[in-house]
């Protein structure tokens, strides 16, 4: 022990609560959470665009994502449910370890599938691999929210994005990489093993300390409790309605461009060694550096100035991807454009998920980290699903970023009203706080 703590200490105090045992379980945890958004996101976009399906059915596969917009719904179930058997492990290892399984299931089953021979039972799949991430992303959440002392949920929130972007982006790289010297179905049965990183974090660090124990749920009353009571205590707090308004809001242009990012590249004209190499590695490093310049900002301007600067920078992302579509086939603006558009998610990937994490009490972890990380970006999935791909073949792909900046001021402009009104910090939670709030 005194040669770890010897070894840190030779570390600059910048860099030095990054290597503490919880923010590196907050980054495993993060490996297992981001993979299966990239397998149903670009790597299935990228498959089916190569398969000559046309635009609206490509972009309609986004509503696979809706899954993770109602994942709020089952997570009382992951907050009390007991598992049989592997419930001795825990209540958050248990269910690490269940829907881990789950996921590994659900994304061979869609590596197995050709969406050329029947498109609807990949599109089931697509769903499967959703409900079955949603699941994990819940329990992922809470372990990592309970497993994080109150002083680490910067850090830990940036670990976590750590792992998210290079879970996603190393499943996403290898995809591609090994579809194109053998084939998909091999692809995605290689990257189910991301899958592994959270559940053998579970097994080593066993059941997290700052973990709330319920009430075991016996019959309908104690059920419904299950699930209004989680929701009940976060909406009697005030300013509320207005707190998950924003959250609704904020990431709406954000995920609209994202979502729809590699139908754009795929009209230019752009490999997919040009995309593993500008979109993925570039993409990587540059996340790596937002993520690493949002955890300054959250520890130099606090969580309210800092959120506040990365959703101006997100919103300002948008803009590149309508030069690029204007451009056309062109990698060194392909290197800017990623480059921009992932430092400013890194930097909003650390400050907002510290935010939200806050705003969650311990008693109810899971439920209200769901419901606050699926409001998130449940309109701009429902758009990007219903809308995006009839807007991009009717206004073009220029016109269509300058509409997805544009949607993003509304939760600008909020946030600045929430933020005069002092209803950041009135609607924190506990999870926050060494001790709760008097």
């Amino acid at each position: 022990m005194s040669a770890v703590a010897s070894w840190r200490d030779r570390l600059p105090a910048s860099l030095r609560p990054y290597f503490e045992r919880e923010p590196l379980a907050a980054l495993m945890l993060g490996l297992s959470s981001g993979f299966p958004y990239a397998m149903i996101g670009a790597t299935l976009t990228t498959r089916l665009a190569q398969d000559g399906i046309d635009k609206k059915s490509v972009t309609a596969f986004s509503l696979a994502f809706l899954v993770y917009n109602f994942k709020f719904l089952w997570a009382p179930l992951v907050d009390g449910f007991r598992i049989p058997l592997l419930g001795r492990l825990g209540q958050r290892v248990s269910w690490l370890l269940l829907a881990g399984t789950l996921v590994m299931l659900a994304v061979g089953w869609l590596g197995m599938l050709d969406p050329s021979d029947d498109l609807m039972r990949v599109a089931m799949a697509a769903v499967a691999v959703g409900v079955a991430g949603a699941t994990y992303d819940i329990v992922i959440d809470a372990y990592r929210i309970e497993t994080l002392r109150p002083e680490q949920l910067g850090v830990g929130s940036g670990m976590s994005q750590y792992g998210w972007r290079i879970g996603s982006v190393a499943a996403g790289s290898l995809a591609l990489y090994v579809a194109t010297l053998g084939d998909w179905s091999t692809a995605y049965l290689l990257c189910a093993a991301f899958a592994l990183p959270a559940m053998l974090t579970g097994l080593v660090l066993g059941e997290p300390a700052r973990h709330v124990v319920v009430a075991v749920h016996r019959g309908w009353r104690q059920a419904w409790q299950s699930v209004v009571g989680p929701l009940g205590e976060f909406f009697l707090r005030r300013g509320a309605i207005l707190v998950l308004l924003f959250v609704m809001l904020h990431k709406i242009g954000d995920t609209l461009a994202n979502l729809t990012l590699r139908l754009l590249l795929n009209d230019l004209g752009f490999s997919n060694e040009e995309i593993a190499t500008w979109d993925v590695g570039v993409g990587f490093i540059a996340y790596l550096v937002g993520i690493f310049v949002g955890g300054m900002l959250y520890a130099g301007l606090g969580v309210k100035r800092s959120v506040l600067v990365a959703l101006v920078l997100m919103a300002a992302s948008n803009l590149s991807f309508a030069w690029l579509a204007s451009v056309g086939h062109s990698n060194g603006l392909l290197a800017f454009t990623i480059g921009f558009e992932n430092f400013s998610s890194g930097i909003g990937g650390v400050v907002v998920v510290a935010y939200l994490s806050a705003l969650c009490n311990l008693a109810f972890t899971a439920t209200q980290f769901a419901l606050l990380s699926a409001a998130s970006s449940i309109v701009g999935r429902l758009l990007t699903g219903t809308t995006a791909g009839a807007l991009i073949e009717s206004l073009g792909y220029v016109n269509f970023y300058l509409v997805t900046t544009l949607v993003a001021l509304p939760g600008v402009f909020l946030y600045l009203f929430m933020l005069r009104a002092g209803l950041i910090d009135q609607s924190l939670g506990n999870a926050g706080y060494a001790e709760p709030p008097k």
